[in-house]
């Protein structure tokens, strides 16, 4: 049991045993970890797709979560989740998370808990990311992401198809590839350490072997691996 069996009721994912099993493994690690962070906060969940981590935000004790997505037709799905209490307490817009940060914070928004759930990997400006995140003042942020391997503070380039759901979006009107970087662990926590984060990195070796076929891609042994961070204020 896990707390994205609800899903079973969308018929997106009734059948699909695979995202279920994944987004329930990726709840006990992300989520419940944080939960006494998330009681009672304000929350911007940046790229929230369809807000399936939007909703485990607010499931988890947030009094507010602002999800922001980019493509419309996946925040049209989000009506497809219970709507409970949970869902209550959760806004998504719909656009560029860069405009957005900008916006909330010309209207003078604070958060106090921000999720990078999937798209740190996905975009090119990085530290632009990291300094807008900065000026919430959260006290947590979370950060999922698939990291290169490589040693160093370096950041991969790579391209990917911009009309696929899970890539990024179009940079530029017409785009049949988009460039992405990967960036490597250092390079995060180079990028952490000059805004004042510490990175308390989250130990996945617990999860057994056998345990792993829904998240073999944060044990991968080369070439780039995910990982999750959270980024705490050094002070």
């Amino acid at each position: 049991m896990g707390f994205f069996d609800f899903l079973r009721s969308v018929a997106r994912y009734e059948s699909d045993d695979y995202a279920i099993g994944r987004l329930n493994q990726r709840h006990r690690k992300l989520i419940a970890p944080i939960a006494a962070d998330l009681a009672g906060a304000r929350v911007l969940d940046l790229a929230a797709h369809d807000g399936r981590w939007s909703y485990a935000f607010a499931a988890a004790g947030a009094a507010e979560v602002v999800g922001i997505e980019g493509r419309p037709h996946l925040i049209e799905r989000f009506a497809e989740f219970p709507q409970d209490e949970a869902a209550a307490r959760v806004t998504l817009r719909c656009g560029d998370i860069f405009d957005g940060m900008e916006a909330d914070l010309a209207a003078g928004a604070r958060y106090d808990v921000i999720g990078v759930l999937g798209i740190f990997y996905h975009i090119m400006d990085h530290f632009r990311l990291l300094q807008l995140v900065t000026r919430f003042q959260p006290r947590l942020v979370l950060l999922d992401s698939e990291f290169s391997q490589r040693p160093g503070q370096v950041i991969d380039l790579v391209r990917e198809d911009p009309s696929k759901d899970l890539n990024a979006l179009a940079q530029v009107a017409g785009q049949e590839k988009a460039l992405i970087g990967i960036p490597s662990l250092g390079a995060l926590e180079a990028m952490a350490d000059v805004l004042g984060y510490r990175t308390d990195w989250v130990d996945w070796s617990d999860v057994r072997p056998n345990k792993r076929r829904f998240v073999a891609d944060y044990f991968r042994p080369a070439g780039k691996r995910r990982a999750t961070c959270v980024l705490r204020p050094k002070r």
